[in-house]
């Protein structure tokens, strides 16, 4: 506002709060409607009206809060907040120089009481978690030292011998899969009456499936050492470990089993051979 307090019908020795709560009066609102605008508590703006800044939160709420108040009853804000640091500096010191005093901005944008709860709440949380997690790291038990107090001729229990994998059997109606091992790898598959179901080099890597609803398959060929061979994606034993030629060798799931399951025959050094025992005369 331009013009000075006496030619507004002020009073010289008027401060900015009467002004303020004249101004409010003459607009026709009541705290309580200024402080729905404002968001300002009622006993806050009745403290400003009275000059009473010591009855706000802290001091400096005084000009933040006055600004908000100016601006929702039309008045100049920064006449109105000049004023207020007027008497705040004529009422405390001023701060400290290189330190810039803090004034609250829009009430209506300062976080509520319900929103600090929570973060407090949360700091505590986060505060309770890395102490137990401490606690915990710090306490835990680092392993079992030996006793002192045992005997030491006492023998050291064995040691429990490793678990041995046991391969699953493949299941005996499972598809019978070849696969080849080595770059061209020839087969041919017929069936029970000689009929053709295959005949063409594998490829490493490239795989054959038996049909299921064909009886008695038999394959021939050169490399059975270099044709890997599973029964419902389980490995079984190959035709043969080393090259040679087999021709129509029955390659059935049951037929694979079956020659899976016969044990192979042991071989008994020559050295160990029983000799002939000899015979007493005269018997």
């Amino acid at each position: 506002m331009a013009e000075t307090l006496v030619a507004e019908g002020q009073l010289p020795l008027d401060n900015v709060g009467a002004r303020l709560a004249r101004a409010r009066e003459a607009s026709g609102m009541s705290r309580a409607q200024l402080s729905n605008v404002t968001k300002i508590p009622e006993r806050h703006l009745a403290a400003i009206e009275a000059s009473d800044f010591s009855a706000l939160p802290a001091r400096t709420y005084a000009v933040g809060f006055s600004r908000s108040v100016a601006k929702a009853l039309g008045l100049d804000d920064r006449e109105v907040v000049d004023a207020v640091r007027v008497e705040l500096a004529n009422q405390e010191p001023p701060p400290l120089r290189g330190i810039p005093a803090f004034e609250p901005g829009d009430p209506a944008r300062v976080p509520g009481a319900r929103f600090a709860w929570i973060a407090a709440l949360a700091a505590l949380v986060v505060i309770v978690a890395g102490v137990a997690f401490a606690w915990r790291s710090y306490y835990a038990p680092a392993g079992e030292l030996p006793s002192i107090l045992s005997e030491p001729n006492a023998a050291a229990p064995a040691a429990a011998p490793p678990p041995v994998a046991v391969a699953a059997p493949a299941p005996a109606n499972g598809p019978v899969v070849f696969t080849a091992q080595a770059p061209a790898v020839w087969v041919k598959f017929t069936d029970g009456s000689g009929k053709q179901l295959l005949q063409k080099e594998l490829q490493q890597g490239e795989a054959w499936t038996v049909p299921q609803d064909v009886a008695d398959v038999k394959l021939w060929t050169a490399h059975p050492e270099a044709l890997a061979i599973t029964i419902g994606g389980q490995p079984v034993p190959k035709l043969s470990d080393v090259q040679k030629t087999v021709r129509d060798v029955p390659v059935t799931a049951s037929a694979l089993l079956a020659r899976a399951a016969v044990p192979a025959a042991t071989v008994v050094p020559a050295s160990a051979q029983a000799l002939p025992v000899p015979t007493p005369a005269g018997t």
